[in-house]
């Protein structure tokens, strides 16, 4: 179940962005209780002004907060790219590819034509989940000494 962020999931966020094994991968590694009280008030606006973000993962039959996954405008400019991070328990479950590809799905009848997402050229599980939905790879660069890789999926 994908809900779009509010007060009552700081909690989770802090634990969630906190935790190395989950934001050690994503952009600006981890987050300190204050950085992502910031996010989650930026996330909520960012729902408001484009109708599209990032959504808390739950699952649907214990209620159990997974983590994240939708949208966000990258800071570089490549535009706007699909992200999600789920705590490692969730892996091999298909919680993140059943996550991301709604996500994918929501983005394209949003109207967002293309969608990035960016994954590290060693982090096979999130490529695995990326191809797994159809994006397909189209660049790469290097970030702290990281080659990462830039997938899309055009609409």
């Amino acid at each position: 179940m994908l809900l779009p962020p509010g007060p009552e999931n700081l909690a989770d966020l802090i634990r969630l962005k906190a935790d190395e094994r989950v934001f050690g991968w994503m952009l600006h590694g981890t987050r300190t209780p204050e950085r992502t009280r910031e996010e989650l008030e930026d996330d909520m606006e960012f729902w408001q002004v484009r109708g599209y973000g990032t959504w808390c993962v739950f699952e649907r039959a214990s209620g159990a907060f997974l983590g994240i996954c939708g949208f966000m405008e990258r800071p570089d400019g490549r535009g706007v790219a699909l992200r999600f991070a789920l705590w490692p328990e969730c892996r091999g479950k298909g919680f993140a590819r059943e996550a991301a590809r709604a996500a994918l799905a929501f983005g394209h009848r949003a109207g967002l034509r293309r969608i990035i997402a960016v994954a590290r050229e060693t982090n096979r599980a999130s490529r695995a989940v990326l191809a797994d939905i159809g994006m397909r790879e189209c660049g790469e660069f290097l970030h702290q000494g990281h080659r990462m890789l830039v997938f899309e999926s055009v609409a």
